[in-house]
């Protein structure tokens, strides 16, 4: 009777290594699917609550809620309603997770995917958060009656997406943030505010955020064009006076019944810049913000705003009137 083959063993051997190595690459391969659908994994850092009391809320990694607040700013400062905001806000969910990623189908890139084949400006172009969101908002402009437009119908004519269906899953999640970040709902969007690594920071980084995002028209400055028409700058322009003191960024928010270029009120536009702040604490080290008697703190383990402290000699609450943002070194 003849011996059993040595080889068998040998061969379940491999096949059970290579099974084994099969299957670690398709976790593997899982595990990068949800860091790219998610935006990373972990603790979300980031957390915006509805003003309504129904419990609904977002949560989001810092890196997603600096993009979030710096497409709701460049919309506003163009006098985009809060409409033209969600849109947008939907939009980059869907095509990048509001992260600012350098590849994509084809040439695609940034927040909203955008093709430097297809004249949507160059890749420093497009990846230049700022820019990437006027370009949308520059081209949403142009679509007859997207306010009323549902939202799916109102970013595919920007888009020309090939699953233009896939926006419309993010309408709720937009809608929450567009009314955080324009300033609809105040006290509403926290950050832990851990600092990032390997940034700029300082009250000198914090003011030049804030023109970047609110004071300046960087479409007109790259003399962007859509259907070969120069984008027009906003009217009246938007603008930050900022002054620092120490380490504290002074942003007046005067009080009053007078309206921006988007209609909205000095209030809504206090508390836009006040979560702006709150949404970029990471990334500029921010450790304190202050509006309307309220304050946001960094390493608070509360989900909401304080009452403010007063000035210690029973005078009125110094945040009323001026967002105050206390930077890190």
């Amino acid at each position: 009777m003849s011996e059993p083959s040595p080889t068998r063993p040998k061969r379940r051997g491999r096949v059970f290594r290579y099974t084994a190595a099969l299957l670690v690459l398709c976790g593997v391969a899982a595990y990068l699917v949800v860091q790219y659908v998610t935006g990373g994994g972990g603790a979300r850092g980031c957390k915006v609550v509805s003003d309504t009391g129904d419990g609904t809320s977002y949560e989001f990694t810092p890196e997603q809620a600096s993009n979030a607040a710096t497409i709701a700013a460049v919309g506003t400062g163009r006098g985009m309603p809060e409409r033209a905001v969600t849109i947008a806000l939907a939009t980059a969910i869907q095509e990048s997770g509001l992260r600012n990623i350098q590849h994509g189908d084809r040439d695609s890139l940034g927040l909203f995917q955008q093709r430097p084949s297809q004249g949507w400006g160059t890749q420093q172009q497009i990846l230049d958060p700022a820019y990437a969101a006027g370009i949308f908002y520059a081209h949403l402009a142009r679509v007859p009656g997207y306010t009323e437009l549902p939202l799916t119908e109102a970013a595919q004519r920007v888009q020309l997406s090939g699953y233009p269906e896939a926006y419309a899953k993010h309408e709720s999640d937009a809608t929450l943030l567009a009314a955080a970040l324009t300033g609809t709902a105040s006290a509403t969007l926290t950050c832990d505010g851990r600092p990032q690594a390997g940034v700029t920071t300082g009250p000198d980084a914090v003011r030049s955020a804030l023109v970047r995002d609110f004071g300046r028209d960087a479409l007109q400055e790259t003399g962007a064009e859509v259907g070969g028409v120069p984008v027009p700058s906003p009217s009246p322009a938007p603008s930050v006076t900022a002054t620092a003191q120490g380490r504290t960024v002074t942003v007046p928010v005067p009080q009053g019944t007078r309206t921006d270029a988007s209609g909205r009120g000095e209030r809504q536009r206090g508390w836009q810049l006040a979560q702006w702040a709150v949404a970029n604490s990471s990334a500029l080290h921010i450790q304190r913000v202050s509006y309307a008697g309220r304050e946001w703190t960094a390493g608070s383990t509360s989900d909401q705003w304080r009452t403010a402290v007063g000035d210690g000699t029973g005078g009125a609450d110094p945040s009323q009137g001026v967002v105050r943002i206390v930077a890190g070194q």
